[in-house]
């Protein structure tokens, strides 16, 4: 009898232990430490084959958690069948309802095909007009959707004519155009714009000091609407040889000989802001910037920017210097398409 009782209870606890495992969260949330952000809750979703959103937006995560009191969500592309990060799998970012309690999305996903029941809380939020930062390819991050949101993909060219383009062009000011820089072989350096200084978003950053070795993207000027460019895309030279193995690609924060000619003149917008409102939907604010690969955001400067933007779109007083230090353990890899780190699941980024 205590045999058959101990095998019944041995079936009943792995039927735990599975339901447990089935149930594993898909996302992660960094409950806040004490700080101004407390009762502000900001959803960061992450999906792109290429410039590692999935290491990225975790460690910002944390940041604006643990060191400025925001309730912080990441979200991720998930292969359903493992319950492991895949960025390649584009038509998968579940837990979007979190949007629905969200103050502020931040947001960096590249050619996404996205299920209607996981753009119905994107699309809900928008149209209340909340706040946005886009990062790098959120200027196209969806494509190949189709029906009711399909408007939202790049280069969208259907009605109502105010979805031109797609979500990067009416919401954040532009969509994919062009890599303007060259590819893993030219830099990044942020110079204020000519009216910029000043402006609380640059609070505690010097001219010159965004420094990133993802190449500066084209866009088509001047930006539409009320397109304010706050920091302008210097195309810098590789000073030394590539570096096979080197995240950076032989690229350095020290390089400072911009390239000659059209590149830089006129410099390409990386940063600015923008109102935007979805037809039938409130007006809103959102911020842009063409940087923020997981490399990119080792640039202190970089992380300041991102948290001055987090404390300007909702509401609140611009810190003189934000602190921006890293949490935890943080080393991002290279860039590039299938260079993600496989088995990760979401539970891995918790703190």
């Amino acid at each position: 009898m205590k045999l058959i009782t101990r095998f019944f209870a041995s079936l009943l606890l792995g039927a735990a232990v599975t339901t447990s495992r089935s149930a594993e969260p898909t996302w992660v949330t960094y409950e806040p430490k004490a700080g101004p952000g407390a009762g502000k809750h900001i959803v960061l979703m992450s999906g792109d084959e290429e410039y590692r959103s999935e290491e990225g937006l975790p460690q910002l995560g944390k940041i604006l958690s643990q060191r400025h009191g925001f309730k912080c969500t990441v979200l991720f592309a998930v292969d359903p069948a493992t319950g492991e990060i895949a960025p390649n799998k584009g038509n998968n970012i579940p837990g979007t309802e979190a949007l629905n309690s969200a103050d502020l999305l931040i947001i960096l996903t590249r050619f996404r095909n996205l299920p209607d029941e996981q753009m119905k809380p994107v699309d809900a939020f928008l149209k209340a007009g909340k706040p946005v930062i886009g990062l790098r390819t959120a200027t196209h991050a969806f494509n190949g959707m189709k029906g009711e949101f399909a408007r939202y993909n790049n280069g969208y060219k259907g009605e109502p004519k105010e979805w031109a383009d797609g979500f990067g062009r009416l919401v954040l000011g532009e969509q994919w155009i062009s890599h303007h820089g060259s590819h893993k072989g030219e830099s990044t350096r942020g110079l204020f714009a000519p009216d910029a200084q000043g402006n609380p978003l640059l609070n505690g950053i010097k001219d010159g000091e965004i420094w990133g070795a993802t190449d500066v993207y084209g866009v088509r000027l001047p930006l539409p609407g009320d397109s304010k460019p706050l920091v302008l895309g210097q195309v810098v030279k590789r000073k030394g040889p590539a570096e096979k193995d080197d995240k950076n690609f032989g690229l350095r924060p020290t390089d400072n000989e911009p390239v000659e000619g059209k590149k830089n003149d006129p410099m390409m917008p990386i940063v600015w802001t923008k109102s935007y409102q979805l037809p039938e939907g409130k007006p809103g604010k959102a911020f842009t910037t063409t940087m923020g690969s997981s490399t990119d955001l080792e640039n202190e400067a970089l992380r300041r920017l991102l948290v001055n933007a987090t404390y300007q779109l909702l509401g609140m007083p611009v810190p003189a210097k934000a602190e921006v230090d890293i949490v935890g353990e943080y080393k991002p890899t290279a860039y590039g398409f299938g260079g993600f780190k496989k088995g990760v699941k979401p539970a891995d980024h918790k703190l």
